[in-house]
């Protein structure tokens, strides 16, 4: 081979000869065919699942990834499955059943659900698959023999996991629609079982229209695909008579939400506000910046109401033109600037939350670094990082990729520009009022927002759960603040601004801080407004 290897070889063919092989016998037939089995892969084999008992009867594990539209439709299917008669429970290990409700925007939560899958088959769980995973690759190979409900068929998961139940797979993937038109999905009247009974999650439209490169969630999800605002504001009174008192509206997008049925959101936020309870409120969904560029005069007026968190979730993706082309967003950078700066500028201490995709395929260094700047420029409190994955199926999961450890460093880089920042603590010592709606994870303290929808850290007390609490800022982190009750008398404020400050009226004045020295205050259970 040395002298092979000296040679200088201009084809293939070269190579062959070069060795000496006479050509009748590299042509010749051979007197003998060997044949080569293919090795397959052995299928695992696991327990058979129990199809004994009464249906109605048995216990349910509900796990849900993803974002709060999947929330909703575990709940609704939980509430369904209760009222038939099914146990619900957070121990899976004592369930005769899992119902799995999957996302399909990243890889790693598509992993987990796969995972999640396997463990239950070893065990000889019985599976439902619901969710956005089995409704846009309804052939993948870890689903194959599963029972699945489809993002619009919710409302038959009684059928559903009766038949699973039985031993059955049952398949249900279709759309729901109207005279041909696509609607919202199940109706919203169907009974739930809340995660949080003090919070309502209200889809107001399914699909989309955009088709982002990069996306998957268009596959299962679909076009747009309205509920009619008298649904929602019906289902909006309906909650809070069962005492919610904050109500989220969610979708793949708010922003275009009615453009399928002659509507429009602010026209629904309006009709909404209108039966808002005057202890609760409401929190607009993630919208993208083309849909809301037509309506800003009427969500900044919005988003200023008292009984409206003057929050906003809008998804940037990259601060580069060319990528966000790539992308297909249908903005640009300059679109993007002008929402925020507009809503900023008349919604006076307005939390816009944001998204970036590091690593886009596309994505230069240069691109990378106007995503910087564009981070660098508004300091978002709320910044949620994504390292690209290519998502099956996607335009963009064709396109060559960046290196792994490329997209890792960018990562990495801007994640350390948003640690850099500390976005609350200009509210350290100032006054706010909290609407109290949940219970720490280290089950001494609870968690409340102020008007802006920061998060806010109090002591607990059982009596001010789903309450109006007024506290000082006595200490300010990266995602929160943390807060010390006070009563009324302790609030040295003098004239209107005391009032509004009492009030919950958290306008402009609020934003000029009336700052406090914490350490003159009594402990908050002497003393509760």
């Amino acid at each position: 081979m040395g002298s092979v290897c000296n040679e200088i070889i201009d084809d293939i063919e070269d190579l062959i000869a070069s060795q000496d092989i006479p050509a009748k016998e590299r042509y010749s037939n051979k007197s003998m065919v060997h044949v080569r089995v293919k090795k397959q892969k052995k299928e695992t084999e696991y327990p058979e699942p129990d199809c004994n008992g009464i249906p109605g009867t048995q216990t349910i594990y509900v796990h849900t990834w993803g974002c709060t539209h999947n929330s909703s439709d575990s709940e609704y299917m939980a509430g369904l499955l209760v009222q038939y008669g099914y146990n619900i429970t957070d121990d899976k290990t004592k369930a005769h059943l899992w119902l799995l409700n999957s996302c399909t925007v990243k890889n790693p939560a598509v992993d987990h659900f796969r995972n999640e899958i396997e463990t239950g088959r070893r065990q000889g769980k019985h599976i439902v698959l619901a969710g956005c995973v089995p409704q846009g690759a309804p052939k993948a190979d870890f689903i194959k023999g599963l029972s699945i409900i489809g993002v619009q068929q919710i409302d038959r998961v009684v059928e559903v996991v009766e038949e699973t139940l039985k031993g059955h797979s049952v398949r249900l993937l279709g759309q729901k629609k109207k005279s041909g038109r696509k609607l919202g999905g199940a109706p919203l009247q169907l009974p739930k079982v809340r995660k949080n009974p003090l919070i309502e999650i209200i889809p107001i439209n399914t699909g989309c229209l955009n088709q982002c490169t990069y996306c998957k969630t268009k596959h299962a999800r679909g076009h747009l695909g309205s509920y009619p605002p008298d649904e929602i504001v019906a289902r909006a009174r309906q909650c809070f008579l069962e005492g919610v008192v904050e109500v989220w509206l969610t979708s793949e997008d708010t922003g275009t939400y009615g453009r399928d049925i002659d509507s429009s959101l602010p026209a629904l936020l309006w009709q909404l506000i209108e039966v808002i309870p005057e202890h609760a409120m409401l929190r607009v969904g993630m919208t993208n910046p083309p849909y809301i560029l037509e309506h800003l005069e009427q969500m900044a007026k919005i988003l200023n109401h008292p009984h409206v968190y003057a929050f906003l979730h809008i998804p940037v993706q990259s601060g580069s033109d060319q990528v966000l082309a790539d992308m297909k967003r249908e903005y640009n950078r300059a679109e993007f600037e002008y929402v925020v700066q507009f809503l900023t500028e008349r919604v006076p201490g307005l939390t816009i939350a944001t998204d970036i995709i590091c690593g886009f395929p596309t994505e230069t260094e240069q691109d990378f670094a106007a995503t910087l700047s564009l981070c660098d420029q508004y300091k978002f409190p709320s910044l949620f990082i994504n390292q690209f994955f290519p998502r099956p199926g996607t335009p963009a999961a064709r396109m060559p990729l960046i290196p792994t450890q490329e997209v890792k460093k960018r990562t990495k880089k801007l994640t350390d520009l948003f640690q850099s920042y500390s976005p609350y603590d200009h509210l350290h010592g100032s006054i706010q009022r909290v609407l109290i709606t949940d219970e720490a994870f280290d089950g001494v303290n609870y968690i409340g927002h102020n008007k802006f929808y920061q998060q806010v850290i109090v002591p607990k007390l059982e009596e001010i759960m789903g309450q109006w609490v007024t506290v000082v800022v006595v200490e300010t982190k990266k995602h929160c603040l943390i807060g010390k009750m006070i009563g009324e008398g302790q609030l040295k404020m003098e004239g209107q601004l005391g009032k509004m400050m009492l009030e919950g009226q958290m306008g402009k004045m609020m934003l000029e801080e009336q700052l406090f020295d914490p350490e003159q205050l009594v402990d908050p259970e002497e003393e509760l407004i």
